[in-house]
């Protein structure tokens, strides 16, 4: 057996030799650089072990894939048992792999391979952490620990459905659990190690070492894995060739938890691009932003679909869709973020041998589903019957403006591709593109989601439900008329986009009220359904972002210039002086800081500290700009170079409204948490009653 050895700055040493180990642990522990000394290679084991437990986890994935599917074919209740104690193994399998790995990080093991790629030993604490899922490898084991946390839930809380349905829901989330474990195990092991273990790491990407973005992957992973789970269920319902209220009711609560996660997740992507990368906006449509977008935008489709054949029973057949297309679009998204098709400074991996499995994966499940759907459809039998005026009608519409602005973005994400392999030209599609094409559609929406919510199910009054929503449309109406009156451009975005937000959130606020009946009594306000309420803070949600972002674009004024220092100059309403730039040295970095006063009318309000930032490890520099943060505006200050004449570059926004924007997320998630908190959608909810009765159509 090998003689077990540390790992010190000069190579290795017997352990027989303590005093080489104490040595460097006295003179380097402050710099963090005796991590090999303090950590025995015997615990390497843990990740060894790590290791171990994914493969066993791929193991039981296998198992938990084909034995409760034939149980389910063959009414077999003990092979159909097998779902609910595999889903919970592999879940703590994957999670205790995913543990390991963090462990790794978190001492500073450098002879994992990965470890030594994407950490150092000065880095912070958190961003050790967060470098975990800051690289393709580790970022695909938490893909595959959300994956399999998300199919542990299904057999949790899943005894109020159908024993043959349940079997089957688990057994399909474990085939994607499958094709992704042998992913991860074949083409991005993180567990490799390295001959001879290095004194240190290269780091993290400096751009990933900040507090947003170590937060923003588990937040869009929950939302885009979280959606498998809904393909799981659209999978087994064409399988059982049955779709009903229950399963109306058991897809809603998982698809609103996944919209909740993605709208989370994408907010601090946003927020995180407008204050980390210095050029001052929220949204470049760049590809990998697409990429969460469009299945939340499936997502939003999804959870309106549900809510009719919850009611209605009707939709089924577009709602198995929607399920199998939302899901699609986040395998599209793993691909692009990883296969180095599109450039994006998001992605993770330019691998095309990754890609292709990738691909594979997409093809099987999504080909796959889309076949069965084709094959199936027609059993989806439609119940409920409604007319042209009447709230379906209105889902259907949110639908088909949420799908078709979808694939409005995915065209512009893939036509650069689609040109340059058939048409040999190069092109970049920008935002005035997605500006052009997908703001009609939001506009659309716009104006018809007050309506909308108003409408009686099965038939309605238009008219009796615009009566009821005049005071908004008022309402709407007059600030429209203000912010053009004080409009100094010829741009309508401003404005109309203050008619449509006020219009969305007054329409929310008088739905609520108009539930209290014509007694007006208050007090009903307090005993309506959590569902009610999150309807109308989601909606309140989005009226407010789109007030933040119409105010933003419209408004905003930029100005760029070489700032001496002590002498002040002006920007709009605000004067603003560089006092002094300063040498900084952080913990693993060193930054050029600015001290910039701003004054407004004489009066001094903030003092903002710009900083450039050099990572010598990474060799690379980041921009960290400075904000002034108010409910009305942000300044939002960026230092640049030094000039020859002593000066330095200097870059200032005011940026109207732009809290707003993140503001309506947070309401949407919150409107998305309360929904998910009534009782009537709780999982299982309602579904017992159905666990007795025959589960549909043979699978012969």
């Amino acid at each position: 057996m090998e003689t077990q050895r540390w790992k010190t700055g000069s190579g290795t040493e017997d352990p027989a030799d303590p005093d080489a180990c104490d040595n460097v642990n006295r003179s380097d522990t402050r710099n963090g650089l005796a991590h090999g000394c303090a950590i025995p290679i015997v615990f390497g084991m843990v990740t060894e072990l790590g290791h171990f437990a994914l493969i066993l986890a791929f193991l039981v994935a296998i198992v938990q894939s084909v034995v409760p599917m034939v149980g389910a074919h063959k009414r077999w209740p003990g092979w159909m048992a097998v779902a609910e104690p595999a889903a919970t193994v592999q879940f703590l399998l994957t999670g205790f792999s995913f543990v390991a790995l963090t462990y790794a990080f978190v001492t500073s093991d450098f002879s994992l391979k990965l470890v030594w790629q994407n950490s150092h030993s000065a880095k912070p604490m958190i961003y050790k952490i967060s470098g975990v899922w800051g690289n393709h490898e580790g970022s695909m084991l938490l893909w595959v620990l959300i994956l399999t946390l998300f199919g542990a839930m299904a057999a949790w809380f899943g005894n109020g459905l159908p024993p043959t349905l349940r079997a089957r829901v688990l057994a399909v989330q474990s085939s994607v659990a499958v094709a992704f474990f042998a992913f991860i195990l074949f083409t991005s092991n993180p567990f490799l190690r390295l001959a001879v273990p290095p004194f240190d790491g290269q780091d993290l990407n400096p751009l990933l070492q900040d507090p947003g973005l170590a937060f923003h992957p588990p937040f869009l992973y929950l939302g885009y894995v979280g959606l498998s789970i809904c393909f799981s269920f659209a999978v087994a319902a064409l399988i059982e060739g049955r779709v009903d209220a229950a399963w109306g009711r058991w897809v809603r609560p998982w698809t609103l938890a996944a919209w909740v996660f993605l709208t989370i997740g994408i907010a601090l992507g946003s927020w995180w691009a407008y204050y980390e990368l210095g050029w001052g906006g929220f949204w470049f449509w760049d590809p990998v932003e697409n990429a969460s977008f469009m299945p939340w935008l499936l997502a939003a489709a999804l959870l309106h679909s549900a809510i009719v054949v919850e009611k209605r029973e009707a939709l089924k057949s577009w709602t198995i869709l929607l399920a199998i297309l939302a899901f699609g679009f986040s395998l599209i998204g793993t691909f692009i973020v990883r296969s180095g098709l599109l450039t994006s400074v998001h992605a993770f991996a330019n691998d095309p041998e990754r890609g292709v499995f990738i691909l594979m994966i997409m093809i099987f499940f999504t080909g796959g589903a889309l076949t069965l759907f084709a094959a199936r459809a027609s059993r989806m039998e439609a119940k409920g019957v409604f007319g042209v005026a009447s709230r379906e009608s209105a889902l259907v519409a949110n639908n088909i403006l949420l799908a078709v602005s979808c694939f409005v973005v995915f065209i512009g994400t893939m036509w650069p591709v689609v040109a340059e392999m058939f048409f040999d030209t190069k092109l970049s599609v920008g935002a005035p593109f997605f500006n052009m094409a997908f703001t009609p559609f939001m506009v659309v929406l716009g104006l018809l989601l007050p309506l909308g919510s108003m409408l009686s199910w099965k038939r309605a009054k238009v008219g009796r439900a615009f009566k009821q929503l005049l005071p908004g449309f008022i309402l709407s109406v007059l600030v429209l008329g203000l912010f053009w009156t004080v409009q100094t451009g010829n741009s309508l975005l401003g404005p109309v986009g203050m008619f449509l937000g006020t219009w969305i959130v007054s329409g929310a606020v008088l739905d609520l009220v108009n539930r209290l009946g014509q007694t007006r009594d208050w007090s009903r306000l307090f005993r309506l359904p959590r569902s009610d309420w999150g309807k109308a803070t989601a909606h309140i949600g989005f009226g407010i972002t789109m007030v933040g972002i119409a105010g933003l674009m419209a408004w905003e004024q930029e100005d760029i210039r070489v700032a001496q220092i002590g002498e002040p100059f002006q920007v709009g309403d605000f004067e603003l002086e560089l006092t002094a730039v300063n040498e900084v040295r952080g913990p693993n970095y060193f930054s050029t800081m600015g001290d910039v006063i701003v004054r407004q009318d004489g009066e001094q309000i903030a003092v903002l500290n710009p900083e450039k930032r050099n990572y010598p490890v990474a060799q690379m520099p980041t921009t960290e700009a400075a904000i002034d943060y108010r409910v009305l505006r942000d300044l939002y200050v960026v230092i640049g170079d030094e000039q020859d004449n002593g000066g330095w570059v200097m870059r200032t926004y005011i940026k109207p409204l732009a809290n707003w924007i993140w503001a309506g997320s947070i309401l949407m998630a919150l409107g998305g948490t309360l929904s998910l908190s009534d009782r009537r959608y709780r999982v299982a909810a309602g579904t017992r009653r159905q666990a007795a009765e025959p589960s549909g159509v043979p699978a012969e």
